[in-house]
């Protein structure tokens, strides 16, 4: 498939260009086609528009209820939903979607809102799909581009270059630090007196010592040193611009790990949040960290409509080895 070039359209997003090696193509070599399914006619409307004047083909598919009623004949190579607002049969409708585009190998985005946000993404859990949150016409038509152009490698290349590199980056480092845990042998007697100081901070809720010294592990700090780390971040953006300071990664990490220190559980709205980016980018950093190994997604057993991120066992191990290595020793030295 040929490079799309685009110029900008009636709408304010950029539209394909005539040729067909401008246009995105299935197998066949016609246009991609994208089934929309949404509860509004005037937003299918839209949507078909938009797209089609990106070089797409679109098919109607209807209401969303027509995915759990009927037979979900109408499957594109890339199938969008527009479900700003979610009740239990909407639910069970896009879990049943979720599979069989599982099944037939085909690409499903979903567009939504901030307060339907942990309802749509309990629904998804087979089919991979991009999530976008409160989109932007052009953002819409963005992210099929996006998904058509990353079939060959999709879990890695939908992200810009640097923030790709910074994750892989991320990545080996916490498999780097989870293997070398297996190596280092737990702190003893000779160890630097200062960590014997700050073991007072290695406690949980009861104020009774949480297992690591001496029992296997070392042991994540007090829950809130890690809140007032955060909380000194999150102040920087009173005296700067806060796109100055985005990490979404790193906020994240520091969130679930407070979260797991307090026992806790986090939903993906209130991650979305504490990343301090748009929803939907951060939307697509859980998604390659939970792809990667960084990140669980762990599913409710009393709740099957809902569904949590948490660390992964490896980086709890990571995050308390940087915190015996680096933020205790910092704090020590102040």
């Amino acid at each position: 498939m040929g490079q799309a070039t685009y110029t900008t359209g009636d709408f304010g997003y950029e539209t394909a260009g005539d040729t067909a090696d401008d246009m995105a193509c299935d197998a066949a070599g016609l246009p991609a086609r994208v089934a929309i399914f949404a509860d509004r006619p005037n937003m299918r409307s839209e949507i078909a528009q938009d797209l089609t004047g990106a070089g797409f083909r679109t098919l109607d598919g209807g209401e969303i209820a027509v995915l759990l009623d009927g037979p979900i004949t109408l499957l594109g190579d890339v199938v969008m939903v527009d479900c700003p607002v979610m009740d239990p049969a909407g639910m069970a409708a896009l879990a049943r979607l979720d599979m069989r585009i599982a099944r037939a190998g085909a690409h499903l985005i979903v567009s939504t809102s901030l307060d339907a946000l942990d309802d749509v993404f309990a629904a998804l859990d087979q089919s991979d799909p991009q999530i976008l949150v409160q989109p932007s016409r052009a953002e819409r038509v963005v992210a099929v581009g996006r998904v058509l152009a990353n079939v060959s490698n999709a879990r890695l290349r939908e992200m810009g270059e640097e923030d790709r590199i910074a994750l892989l980056r991320l990545s080996q480092q916490v498999d780097s630090i989870a293997q070398q845990l297996d190596r280092i042998s737990l702190i003893d007697d000779s160890a630097p007196s200062h960590m014997n100081e700050f073991k007072q901070d290695y406690r949980g809720k009861d104020d009774r010592p949480i297992a690591g010294f001496g029992g296997g592990r070392l042991p994540l700090p007090n829950p809130a040193l890690i809140r007032q780390i955060i909380a000194s971040r999150q102040a920087r953006t009173r005296f700067f611009d806060a796109e100055l300071f985005a990490d979404p990664a790193w906020d994240m990490l520091l969130d679930l790990t407070a979260a797991h220190a307090e026992q806790s559980r986090v939903c993906v709205t209130s991650l979305c949040i504490a990343a301090g980016v748009p929803a939907t980018t951060a939307l697509r950093w859980i998604k390659q960290l939970v792809d990667t190994g960084v990140f669980e997604r762990i599913a409710d057993p009393a709740d099957k409509r809902r569904a949590f991120i948490a660390l992964s066992d490896k980086s709890v191990e990571a995050m308390a080895r940087y915190f015996a290595e680096v933020e205790i020793p910092l704090a020590h030295a102040a």
